[in-house]
């Protein structure tokens, strides 16, 4: 990290907010509220570490710091934070200190005492960053809930799941999954033609057959189907079709700018109300058909298109796909941080997950503290309408 960098987060971390907020031990277990409740702030996009031989640079990861600053004193209810990938925008880093942008990420965490789990995105993995590295560095952090439970070469790295457990009960009361959807490059490899080689963007295989054994063997362990949540930043394919089809301003709130989405593996097609083509060339089909077949996942949260924000109800078949919905709903998270492409307000997703109720409340959190999209996923999402949001 550069001395401008060192020099502007040493005086950033002194104007932190001391606002009382409840601390999670990180020795204990993720547990519910006492009313029941459980709240989730979402950051996804941070990019830190982009240019940081500029003075922008650094200031605007300053800048990413203080969005989460603001938006965690404004959500003090918050139970655990989700760093949903692009924590980092690797392709801009060194190879001796590309992993050392992550204490900088966690730095307003830390300072809270509050704990963290991630994904890994796109831009977390270059020629001179990987996953691997940015995991080792997080693991230094008894605060960091992230795991690697899948060993598969292919499989990237933050795969893994959490429970969320009652103040009575064994049996959790909710399950948090997280699956890597790689992208971007290899570490240190290259080719003939070019100094980087890419990866495949889209959750493998292995992660797939380890995600159906162990949802399998949790359900036949707690002898109940266990209401869940799932974090992805690449979103699927399903998103893209929706979107080619059109979403709607008052029934799907939120930002609509990047049209069309990039999505996992590869598609083609835009649409807008009238509809429009999508083809699709299926490389993330075994993940969406593994969420669709796990009975009790409420939604999936994903980052990577900064200038979209809206949440669907995947109930039917999409035009150009050969799945069908089954009332699944799909999120995008809001870009909270100041790397990367966009100059969309910065903000957080929210998540409220309740025991005993099937709906999950949302909202984003905008850095000025106001709330942007707040809606309510429940059996009528997609048919309510809701006030349109601004950029």
């Amino acid at each position: 990290m550069s001395p401008i960098h060192s020099l502007l987060f040493a005086v950033a971390a002194s104007t932190v907010s001391t606002l009382a907020i409840p601390i999670l031990q990180p020795t204990d277990v993720l547990r519910l509220s006492p009313d029941g409740s459980f709240q989730l702030s979402i950051f996804s996009d941070l990019h830190f570490g982009e240019a940081e031989d500029t003075l922008w640079g650094p200031l605007q990861d300053v800048k990413s710091a203080r969005v989460m600053n603001s938006v965690l004193d404004a959500e003090n209810s918050t139970g655990l934070i989700v760093l949903n990938g692009d924590l980092i925008t690797g392709e801009n880093t060194f190879l001796h200190n590309s992993t050392k942008y992550l204490d900088a990420v966690v730095a307003p965490l830390v300072h809270r005492g509050m704990s963290w789990a991630s994904t890994y995105g796109n831009h977390d993995s270059d020629f001179n960053i990987s996953r691997q590295g940015i995991f080792e560095q997080e693991s230094k952090y008894s605060l960091s809930r992230t795991k690697n439970m899948v060993s598969s070469s292919d499989a990237g790295v933050s795969n893994y799941y959490l429970p969320v457990y009652g103040n009575d009960s064994a049996v959790p009361g909710f399950l948090l999954w997280f699956f890597d959807s790689r992208g971007g490059n290899y570490f240190q490899q290259s080719s003939s033609s070019s100094k980087s080689v890419p990866q495949p963007n889209w959750v493998a295989q292995s992660v797939v057959d380890w995600f159906t054994e162990t949802r399998s063997a949790l359900e036949k362990k707690h002898n109940r189907v266990v209401p869940s949540v799932a974090f992805v930043h690449i979103p699927v394919n399903a998103m893209a079709a929706f979107q080619a089809q059109g979403v709607d301003t008052h029934r799907e709130p939120g930002i609509n700018d990047d049209n069309p989405l990039a999505q996992q593996g590869s598609a083609s097609g835009q649409g807008d109300v009238s509809g429009a083509v999508f083809t699709y060339n299926g490389q993330d089909i075994p993940f969406m058909q593994a969420l669709l077949d796990t009975k009790g996942l409420k939604a999936v949260f994903s980052g990577h298109d900064h200038g979209d924000d809206w949440c669907f109800r995947w109930d039917s078949k999409l035009k150009g796909m050969n799945l069908t919905g089954n009332g699944l709903d799909l999120c995008f998270d809001r870009r909270s941080g100041y790397g990367g492409y966009g100059s969309w307000t910065r903000g957080s997703r929210q998540v409220v997950l309740r025991k005993g109720k099937d709906e999950v409340q949302t909202w984003v959190r905008l850095e000025d503290g106001s709330i942007s999209g707040k809606v309510t996923l429940n059996g009528t999402y997609g048919q309510d309408s809701y006030p349109s949001v601004k950029a």
